[in-house]
């Protein structure tokens, strides 16, 4: 959403959705409940090692239209509500002051880029490296051990790779007629299930599942503020069943948590059962209302979705405009 972010407003008040409650205990015990430790190699791939070649060609298969629906907001260098580090973009060479005569040819123009980007702006996968619990990284390794200055030694974004398989969309303002689910409102098990019946579309395993909810369409209409104290997304009480049909990726058009988060003393709590217990990798701040107008033309929920993050050794995640092909 690079420029103006239209005109800010004030932070919304929580949505009462985001509950129930859940006490720390009982979240510690569905971490456990969901946690795949000791199940791949190698173990810093998580959960995309699920995908197969088999799932690779079903996801092939899926492409009718040729259709290609890039899913990344625009590099945003503008300061906001949303955006308090704002990504860096500058010119490094103009050729136009080149000053030997006569000119070399031809003439160069080069820039800069940059960004701090695990926050609400950019569009970044969160590589397993990114989030511990209580002092744990994914499979169980002490995180003080394997992440430090010079970058993780476990988890990296560089050890993924990139992933090609099915993605299914679940569009919530789509399912129930409204133009967005306003921040705080949490999504739950039986809305899944319930957005795969109006949907027609089965989560399954291997699956990238993106969920809508219609955030980029309200900061269009209403103004920016910070997800970060109220967003829509997903409450803990959904994540079992995620766990259950073998995903593969979770992305979202914030960051999949519900805010203000219904954990006590757990700020991100789906960052860490998808990332920490399950291996799952998530896209953050991706703009799904292109893709929601494609699918409900096309009449389906399911696609072939590409992620390509850049080869970072040592990154814990990496700026990335995933693909879904219809």
């Amino acid at each position: 959403m690079t420029g103006n972010p239209g005109n800010a407003s004030s932070p919304p008040p929580a949505d009462d959705g985001n509950g129930p409650a859940v006490p720390r205990g009982e979240f510690d015990a569905l971490f456990a409940a969901v946690r795949t430790w000791g199940r791949w190699t190698p173990a810093d791939r998580g959960a995309w090692n699920r995908v197969a070649p088999e799932h690779v060609r079903r996801a092939a298969d899926l492409v009718r239209t040729g259709t290609v629906v890039p899913i990344a907001r625009p590099w945003d260098t503008a300061a906001g509500p949303d955006n308090g580090r704002p990504a860096l973009h500058f010119m490094s060479a103009l050729g136009e002051v080149e000053t030997r005569e006569p000119a070399p040819e031809p003439t160069s123009y080069k820039d800069f880029v940059g960004a701090d980007y695990h926050g609400k702006a950019v569009s970044h996968l969160d590589a397993l490296a990114h989030i511990a619990y209580r002092g744990q990284l994914y499979d169980g390794r002490p995180a003080d051990a394997c992440v430090d200055a010079r970058g993780a030694r476990f988890g990296a974004v560089s050890a993924l790779g990139s992933l090609v398989t099915r993605g299914v969309l679940l569009d919530l303002p789509g399912v129930s007629g409204s133009a967005w689910l306003e921040p705080g409102h949490a999504v739950h098990a039986e809305d899944v299930t319930a957005a795969e019946r109006a949907l027609g579309v089965t989560i399954g395993e291997g699956d990238a599942v993106l969920l809508r909810t219609g955030s980029i369409r309200r900061r269009g209409e209403l103004g920016a503020w910070d997800p970060g104290t109220a967003s829509a997304g997903f409450h803990v009480d959904a994540v079992p069943l995620l766990a259950a049909r073998g995903i593969a990726l979770l992305g979202n058009d914030g960051d999949s948590d519900v805010r203000p988060s219904p954990v006590e003393g757990v700020h991100s709590p789906v960052h860490a059962l998808a990332i920490a217990a399950m291996g799952v990798p998530l896209l953050d701040n991706l703009d799904l209302e292109a893709l929601s107008d494609a699918c409900a033309e096309a009449g389906r929920y399911a696609f072939l979705f590409v992620v390509a993050p850049l080869n970072i050794p040592g990154g814990t995640g990496s700026p990335v405009t995933p693909l879904a092909v219809l």
